[in-house]
């Protein structure tokens, strides 16, 4: 059944936003010293005639998303490239409805072959599901955050029947879901209200100085903390995620333990193991679990949950965890692309999801549902989101019902960059109190108020269909 409040896509805007980290991130053998953004702006129109513009931006995080040794350049250019093909492909797809049913069935539709028809110079592999997520996602956001704005209501109050064309059991298109999801909508999972604080985690990167004796001689000198107790001391920090090598066990247990003993004396209280899915064997997680319980007892009870140690390609590396799980919560992230990996995960035995806008916010919510539907915890992670890309990251965390808080870095590693939302939103990008705050997030859409941060933009990259800067009451700065 058609509704006056449908969308349908005129126009999209690409700008891409080169960022430099003040420090290296390292997470498992993958090192990030600079990223490209992808910021998006999607015009729509309903079927009563309103029009809108909406905003994503997602981070093309190459390493995180298609890791290899081979050169990074024509990863990211090939990456960058599907998130051009996809702003063509979704104008050209006449695809209407809600900003949820035309992100899952462009993705179904379109993505695939999109990704499929990319080549890559001297790489034999080509874009792997979860690289394609990443360049999709910020014109989901953009869609969702559209939707919102096009009708003149905050985007999570738009998950329900009145807005809605399909229930759950529809949108999750599979016969075996349909007897538990029939009549349920997403907002059937969502907390409201949200919370408007919410508990910051700090990332320790395989490269961060812990003390003084690791940094080294070229710090940068730009008024932030760079060694762990000082982040602690200036933002109140109480959780902490550490990244793991996940190949070299005594490390694994003495990085753990330095970083421990830096927390327990300024009043940390929650610690998370990344392995970042360097891991092949269970055996190895339980030693080093073994060595913290017995060595850190405090560490060991103070460990809110390990993040997804092992290959995130289930099909080829069916674990079963089921051990490990019985003993600490054990979260997919990498693994999770959609709800039937998170299905094809609890079957192996694991007991939480980490959801990421970075996989598309339709996306998000389908294996939100999920999760929860079957008692699965549920944490929401960063990809390291500056700027605009770290508004929709913290409104899923806020309604997601997380177990603990958000994990938020940006502010760590590139906290100049989103200098120009901050001045809007300053409780977003600056942890105080080890928290967030989300109360500057209001108004249609995802809350960005994007008009009012005008940032300056480099000449578009792509423009497509009908859309010009005078619709977005921007600066004219490009």
């Amino acid at each position: 059944m058609k509704r006056s409040t449908d969308i349908r896509v005129t126009g999209v805007a690409v700008f891409l936003l080169d960022v430099k980290t003040r420090l290296p991130l390292k997470f498992g053998n993958q090192i990030v010293d600079s990223v490209t953004v992808a910021r998006v702006a999607v015009a729509v129109e309903t079927a009563a005639g309103r029009r809108a513009i909406g905003w994503g931006e997602t981070p093309l995080a190459v390493q995180w998303g298609w890791p290899s040794s081979s050169p990074l350049a024509p990863r990211l250019a090939a990456m960058v490239q599907l998130t051009l093909n996809c702003s063509r492909s979704l104008l050209d797809s006449g695809l209407s409805g809600h900003a949820l049913e035309i992100g899952l069935a462009f993705r179904r539709e379109a993505l695939s072959a999109l990704a499929g028809g990319i080549a890559v110079p001297n790489q034999p592999e080509s874009l792997p599901e979860l690289a394609s997520l990443i360049c999709l996602s910020p014109l989901d956001v953009a869609l969702h955050d559209a939707f919102g704005v096009a009708n003149d209501i905050d985007t999570y109050h738009s998950y329900t029947a009145d807005f809605l064309t399909c229930d759950l059991a529809d949108l999750f298109a599979e016969p075996a879901q349909m007897a538990s999801f029939r009549g349920l909508y997403p907002s059937d999972f969502l907390e409201f209200p949200a919370p408007r604080q919410l508990r910051a985690w700090h990332l320790v990167g395989g490269l961060d100085p812990l003390t003084s004796a690791d940094a080294p001689e070229d710090l940068p000198a730009d008024g932030h903390p760079v060694l762990l107790a000082d982040w602690i001391a200036r933002d109140g920090l109480d959780a902490l995620k550490v990244k793991l090598r996940g190949d070299d066990l005594e490390w694994d247990i003495d990085r753990l333990l330095r970083v421990a003993a830096i927390g327990h004396v300024r009043g940390v209280r929650h610690y998370c193991a990344d392995f970042n899915c360097t891991v092949t064997d269970v055996g190895y997680v339980h030693a080093a679990l073994d060595a913290i319980a017995s060595r850190d007892p405090l560490l060991a009870g103070q460990l809110s949950y390990v993040e997804q140690p092992f290959p995130y390609d289930l099909t080829a590396n069916p674990i079963d965890v089921s051990s490990l799980s019985s003993r600490t919560r054990l979260l997919l992230d990498e693994s999770c692309h959609d709800w039937t990996f998170v299905k094809r995960g609890h079957e192996l035995g694991w007991n939480g999801v980490a959801l990421k806008t970075c996989k598309t916010q339709s996306g998000a919510l389908l294996s939100l549902c999920w999760a929860k539907h079957h008692g699965l915890h549920v944490m929401v992670q960063d990809l390291t989101n500056p700027m605009l890309a770290m508004i929709p990251h913290a409104r899923l965390a806020a309604h997601a019902g997380t177990f603990a808080g958000v994990e938020t870095n940006a502010c760590q590693f590139y906290p100049e960059a989103s200098s120009w939302e901050a001045r809007l939103h300053p409780g977003l990008y600056r942890r105080r109190a080890g928290y967030i705050e989300l109360t500057s997030l209001t108004g249609p859409g995802f809350g960005q108020r994007v008009a009012e941060i005008s940032r300056p933009l480099p000449e578009p990259t792509l423009v497509v269909g009908t859309i010009d800067q005078r619709d977005w009451r921007l600066s004219a700065q490009w």
